[in-house]
């Protein structure tokens, strides 16, 4: 589609939409505030989060870092111990970076503009948006995968949404219909999209701009949006060796690189006497958005008390028990390998 028509042609939908979103806005704690930290913590909890399961998530840790000046003074893996749950570790370590920018360049203050919210770690275009035309009136479409259905429909849009111009595309079709109140407009298009215009089986009758939609009247909207790029998933092997003796095992930190960036894991490596004490391995397969994973535990239980100070001295590994591993975040297959042990060897 050619965007050559006024944007006073397709105002009525934004309009409507409000109308729509008046009276059926859902009724969500941080929809209450205009408190930008609060805002921006919430899009970043929900960017890979459906709102029913991340909502206790996101209250639990604005309890605890209530403010930018908590956050940035807590240390990081307090702050990771508070996403357990929500994947994506990545998130919470740039969020913890991005509140200290807040008080390093900004004295502590929230900053306003789009283009000083998007300098933040880890804030993109769409969060950069919705934090500030919620927030500060700014006059940006918070462009998302909601956005990018809607519009697709509404217009009967072709443009791919896999296209490194994506953005930039439906940001341009967002104007033509956005109103004056831009906050509550890309709140709108959120609910909607999540609510109504779903991504299979759209309630399409249930719609307010159902009446404005092109693929609608041409019982088309099960071919928008158009993508056609699709990322495809790698394969990695992971090897681990679960070291322990009497209820406690070895832990280590992974570094500020590769997945589960600063996640607790398992020995990666052992030495040549802690050979014979492995009984089984256990392997796992789990997913992530881009990697395929196979992962073998090996169960090497030590029951030399000399081989297991002296492997631990040597080594920099922290000794851990079940109860005390529940104060670190781990990746998920780790976490259910700890809980497993715990049931098995009846460790409380």
């Amino acid at each position: 589609m050619e965007n050559n028509k006024k944007t006073s042609d397709f105002l009525h939908i934004g309009n409507k939409l409000l109308m729509w979103y008046d009276k059926n806005a859902r009724d969500l704690p941080f929809r209450n505030t205009k408190d930008p930290y609060k805002i921006w913590i919430c899009e970043i909890v929900f960017q890979q989060t459906r709102i029913a399961q991340g909502l206790n998530h996101y209250n639990n840790f604005i309890k605890r870092f209530s403010d930018v000046k908590t956050l940035a003074e807590s240390p990081e893996d307090e702050v990771l111990l508070y996403w357990k749950g929500l994947g994506y570790y990545s998130r919470a370590i740039n969020i913890h970076k991005a509140a200290q920018q807040i008080i390093n360049d900004y004295d502590g203050v929230f900053p306003p503009e789009y283009e000083e919210i998007l300098k933040l770690k880890g804030v993109g275009k769409y969060t950069a948006a919705a934090v500030s035309s919620i927030c500060f009136n700014g006059k940006m479409p918070a462009v998302d995968g909601n956005f990018y259905r809607v519009l697709s429909r509404i217009f009967a849009d072709d443009f791919d949404v896999s296209n490194s111009r994506a953005f930039n595309y439906f940001s341009e079709l967002a104007h033509l219909i956005m109103p004056e109140n831009v906050g509550d407009f890309n709140q709108a298009m959120m609910d909607l999209g999540s609510e109504i215009c779903k991504p299979r089986n759209p309630l399409c009758g249930e719609c307010p701009l159902n009446r404005d939609c092109l693929a609608f009247s041409l019982n088309k909207t099960s071919e928008f949006p158009v993508k056609t790029k699709k990322v495809k998933a790698t394969d990695l092997g992971l090897q681990y060796y679960f070291v322990h003796r009497n209820g406690e095992f070895l832990i280590q930190q992974r570094k500020d690189d590769f997945i589960w960036k600063k996640l607790f894991e398992f020995p990666l490596q052992i030495s040549e006497e802690l050979m014979p004490f492995i009984k089984s391995v256990k392997t796992i397969n789990h997913k992530l958005t881009h990697k395929n994973l196979s992962i073998e535990i090996f169960n090497v239980e030590v029951d030399s008390e000399e081989i297991w100070k002296n492997f631990t001295a040597t080594n920099d590994y922290m000794i851990t028990d079940v109860k005390n591993s529940q104060e670190k975040s781990f990746p998920k297959p780790l976490e259910n390998y700890i809980q497993n042990y715990q049931t098995a060897y009846r460790f409380f």
